[in-house]
């Protein structure tokens, strides 16, 4: 199927790696024009010269996207380099495994600003041009934990909850603008960030042991257990993302896109 993406002008936050590099790379191979953001010159640009490789197409900005002035060092590259942005794909977001009793207040206010907040700065930036082309994406990668949250990662979850509330009136506010705004909510996806999430779980719940495989069945058998039977893949995500991304998608706008192999046992 062809996504209609060629030429469109794609800035995927926090692509420098894991999910988000491979959005980068399945974007780019559908003929996207792709700005790949990270903190670090050095990875940013390992995914941009993995893209132009394939043949693709590539810049890089670098930017703390957790302050208005490195947000704006990012919208500013994507203009300039970019001439502008058709699809933005805020992906960009952390979590920590940490459970209620070791949480404090200022880390609650940090991993917002992280996770929601940066979201919102490159929002407005970019909006308005996006608004002058009558045409756009806006897509927000949320989680699973946004509607299904557990006791760990009570911060995190927390912020996927406003990621899914703040789609919602972002798709009413860009009305009759071309504009669509979507949530992709991936489950548990197979990630170094995952798999250290694991292991430090593992070792706060004391569980007793320190090997992967074992701690991923236990998970797989426990809290991450989903009808699917194992973890995602991130070109799974990516690959929904890209559909999301085309002009194929124009009906689907203000939705919470769960990936997640039935993890979320609830009726979206």
């Amino acid at each position: 199927m062809d996504l209609l993406l060629e030429g469109k002008r794609a800035l995927v936050t926090g692509s420098s790696k894991g999910i988000g590099e491979k959005i980068a790379k399945v974007l780019a191979e559908e003929g996207a024009i792709v700005l790949v953001h990270g903190r670090n010159d050095k990875d940013a640009k390992r995914v941009a010269e993995d893209i132009r490789e394939n043949g693709g197409k590539a810049f890089i900005a670098v930017g703390d996207l957790n302050t208005d002035e490195g947000a704006k060092k990012v919208a500013d590259a994507a203009l300039t380099l970019l001439g502008g942005i058709d699809i933005l794909v805020n992906n960009a977001g952390t979590y920590f495994s940490r459970g209620w009793n070791n949480t404090m207040s200022e880390q609650w206010a940090e991993i917002y600003n992280t996770n929601v907040i940066s979201m919102v700065r490159m929002i407005q930036l970019l909006t308005p041009q996006m608004k002058e082309l009558a045409w756009g994406r806006i897509i927000l990668v949320g989680s699973a934990f946004g509607q299904y949250p557990g006791q760990i990662v009570p911060d995190y979850s927390a912020t996927k909850g406003a990621t899914n509330t703040l789609t919602v009136s972002l798709a009413k506010e860009l009305a009759g603008t071309g504009i669509t705004v979507n949530t992709v909510s991936p489950g548990p996806i197979a990630t170094d960030n995952l798999y250290n999430l694991m292991l430090d779980t593992a070792k706060m719940l004391d569980w007793g042991t320190t090997d992967l495989s074992d701690i991923k069945e236990r998970f797989l058998e426990g809290p991450m257990k989903n009808p699917t039977g194992r973890l995602g893949k991130v070109e799974e995500v990516a690959n929904l993302i890209s559909f999301i991304s085309s002009p194929l998608s124009d009906f689907i706008n203000g939705s919470n896109l769960r990936i997640d192999g039935g993890y979320v046992p609830t009726v979206n």
